[in-house]
């Protein structure tokens, strides 16, 4: 009887089995909504996947999350592919998840993180491109739904805090499939107009989906080339579009948009009384100190008794003649006195004595000179004699005159050996008269003409 008992281990184990054959169990899809997420430091992620009426355990292992595009969050919709099992040890089935991707809101959610991403690349959220809006915009345009309550909001709001800007409306689509151009064509179109020196776009809360518009690239290029500054204000204060990102300014609400935009009348109001008070004040201190300046000249020594001033300074200035008189006196003197000094000077130096003597000593340089110059004359006159002298005893004429002759052979060179020449060279012979010409009829050595000179 005790054989017909199961252990728990061995039921929860035949109920795996089964779980693990059934062939719509071991690749199934499944669309749900995510809750109970959790995000291990290991990796793996744990969910609870649920609908309307149902829900389910759920585990994506590291292995298959690491590959996801997205970070899975609580409310998200989401498309799985998986299988169910039994984990063992709780005695529980559960969806093991092998893909997962985005539908519906996730999607929409996947597809803002890339746009996002990719213009965030560009540099297109930049802060060194955002505007600098204007203190006191002249014209606001205002790119909304016409009919929408954000429009309600942003026109009383700047009529209660600046009623001095005009306002003008550019209607446009907020929702739908040609939202994103219309808003696009609106941008534009504020641009084109030279009065408009801000822009504000954006609308009420919504969902997602209705925001969407404001997530749309040509909506957020349409805001950053856009030479007016923008202001974006789309939806609550927790929702956050491109748009936003893009504006050179985001406004968590409407409401807060034209709060932005323009400043409070009533803070004008009171910092113009903060300036009044102050400029009276300075008026007022201004006064007072040119009134204590004006009683201080009118009891003023000067003002009271002009004419004894008057006594006064003409007193000075004789005195002050006379010294110019005596000064002037004392420099003539001593000028006179100078002058008398250099003709006393030049009285006793004889310039025509000086004149004389250096005359003289000039004649006797002159003299010396001369002298000097004979001289070296006379020497360089003998020296060139006893070098014309020693010349002339050179001169081979002499020598020949005395009976001896210079031989040149055809090359005109002279003879000086007997093994220059050859017997029947024609030659020539030069004496103190003249040249011969001659035929060398034999040549005989030195030896053989010893005795015979």
């Amino acid at each position: 009887m005790e054989d017909q008992y199961l252990s728990v281990t061995a039921l929860t184990k035949y109920i795996k089995k089964k779980f693990d054959v059934d062939e719509h169990l071991n690749e199934l899809w499944l669309r749900g909504e995510i809750s109970n997420f959790k995000h291990h430091s290991r990796g793996h992620m744990y969910m609870t996947i649920k609908d309307d009426h149902a829900n389910i355990r759920a585990v994506m292992f590291n292995r298959h999350s690491s590959g996801l595009s997205f970070v899975p969050e609580n409310g998200m919709s989401v498309l799985i592919k998986g299988f169910v099992s039994v984990f063992e040890s709780q005695g529980q089935y559960q969806l093991y998840i092998q893909e997962m991707q985005p539908d519906g809101i996730g999607a929409f959610y996947l597809a803002f993180e890339q746009l996002k991403e990719k213009l965030a690349k560009e540099g297109l959220f930049d802060p060194i491109h955002k505007q600098t809006l204007p203190k006191y915009p002249q014209q606001i345009a205002v790119i909304t739904s016409p009919t929408g309550a954000a429009i309600r909001d942003i026109l009383t709001t700047l009529e209660r805090r600046f009623p001095i800007a005009s306002v003008l409306i550019i209607p446009v689509l907020v929702q739908g499939n040609q939202a994103a151009a219309s808003i696009v064509e609106g941008i534009q179109k504020a641009n084109d107009l030279p009065e408009v020196d801000l822009i504000i776009t954006g609308r009420g809360g919504g969902s997602l989906e209705e925001l969407w518009s404001f997530n749309e690239e040509a909506v957020a290029r349409a805001i950053f080339q856009s030479k007016k500054p923008v202001i974006s204000a789309v939806g609550h204060e927790t929702d956050t579009t491109i748009s936003d990102m893009v504006a050179d300014l985001r406004a968590p609400t409407p409401t807060a948009a034209a709060e932005l935009a323009v400043p409070s009348q009533l803070d004008l109001m009171e910092k113009v009384k903060q300036m009044e008070q102050a400029l009276l004040q300075q008026v007022h201190t201004k006064l007072r100190l040119a009134d204590d300046k004006l009683k201080l000249m009118d009891n003023a020594y000067v003002f009271k008794y002009p004419e004894r001033l008057i006594l006064e300074k003409e007193q000075q200035l004789v005195d002050n003649v006379d010294k110019l008189i005596k000064q002037m006196q004392r420099t003539l003197q001593t000028k006179r006195d100078y002058w008398k000094f250099i003709d006393t000077r030049l009285k006793r130096f004889d310039l025509l004595k000086q004149v004389n003597q250096q005359k003289e000593r000039l004649d006797h340089q002159l003299k010396q000179l001369d002298r000097v110059l004979k001289q070296q004359l006379e020497w360089k006159t003998n020296k060139f004699n006893d070098q014309l002298t020693q010349l002339d005893l050179l001169n081979p004429i002499h020598t020949m005159r005395r009976g001896y002759a210079i031989a040149y052979d055809q090359h005109n060179q002279i003879i000086k050996s007997v093994s220059s020449v050859k017997e029947k060279e024609a030659i020539t012979v030069q004496i103190s008269d003249g040249a011969l010409s001659a035929i060398v009829k034999e040549v005989r050595k030195g030896e053989e003409n010893e005795g015979k000179l």
